[in-house]
């Protein structure tokens, strides 16, 4: 899933667990590359973020407004 220009999420699997990234990615020779800017979450991670979501949003809200 595209976020921005070079930045992407993406479901991967490493060492048997399930990572969830948000990753800026890098042209090498005209071929995407994922960098070492980003964050891997774990499931338990990523279920925690999305509950905390609606709280993010009324933080956002407030400095937005």
């Amino acid at each position: 899933l595209q976020l921005s220009n070079k930045r992407y999420v993406s479901v991967r699997e490493f060492k048997g667990k399930c990572l969830i990234d948000i990753r800026e990615y890098y042209d090498a020779g005209g071929e995407l590359k994922p960098g070492k800017k980003g964050i891997s979450l774990t499931t338990d991670q990523w279920r925690r973020l999305k509950e905390a979501v609606d709280d993010i949003d009324e933080k956002i809200a407030d400095l937005d407004g």
